[in-house]
């Protein structure tokens, strides 16, 4: 390479350089936004705000019967996935449960929060997501998949567990 193109370079280099440290003054962010913190009624600004063309959450369902539920073969109950959690994280389960919620869509998945009647009031329910069938509330669901633990997606959505990306077969069709 010539000295005119290495001199080149380098000025071109400074220029970009220099453009970027002319920017505009840093804005001051709203500490607990910063950090990440949900939005609570005291402080509604602390979460940012969903895009129009994010889907709404839907809330579970109350009305789903949970009873009769069976064990999945070699699985857990959701009680016993809370319970275990740190020995399971990373670890493909298999559960069986209901649907109480569904959203399709979001980020390119379809979410499932999933209970079998098993496990504390918090600890009842397992969010699941799959980027293939999407089953109706109420549906009977085998899941199948590694547990996650602490996923945060930022905006707000921050779970203890998680099971991402699943084989989730509806009971009817196995």
């Amino acid at each position: 390479m010539s000295k005119f193109t290495v001199a080149c370079l380098l000025a071109v280099t400074a220029a970009v350089s220099l453009t970027a440290c002319a920017k505009e003054e840093p804005q001051v962010v709203d500490a607990p936004a910063a950090q990440n913190m949900p939005a609570t009624e005291s402080n509604p600004s602390s979460a940012p705000a969903m895009p129009e063309s994010h889907p709404a959450p839907s809330e579970p369902s109350d009305d789903v019967d949970l009873s009769g539920i069976e064990r999945a073969e070699g699985g857990k109950t959701i009680a016993e996935i809370y319970a275990e959690k740190d020995q399971l994280a990373g670890e493909e389960i298999v559960l069986r449960g209901k649907v109480v919620k569904t959203n399709a869509g979001i980020m390119g998945k379809n979410w499932l929060h999933v209970r079998d009647g098993s496990g504390a009031e918090g600890a009842d329910t397992l969010t699941v997501t799959t980027p293939f069938v999407l089953p109706e509330v109420g549906d009977t669901v085998v899941v199948t998949g590694a547990l996650e633990l602490n996923k945060d997606f930022g905006m707000g959505y921050q779970y203890d567990l998680i099971i991402e990306d699943a084989d989730v077969v509806v009971a009817d069709a196995m």
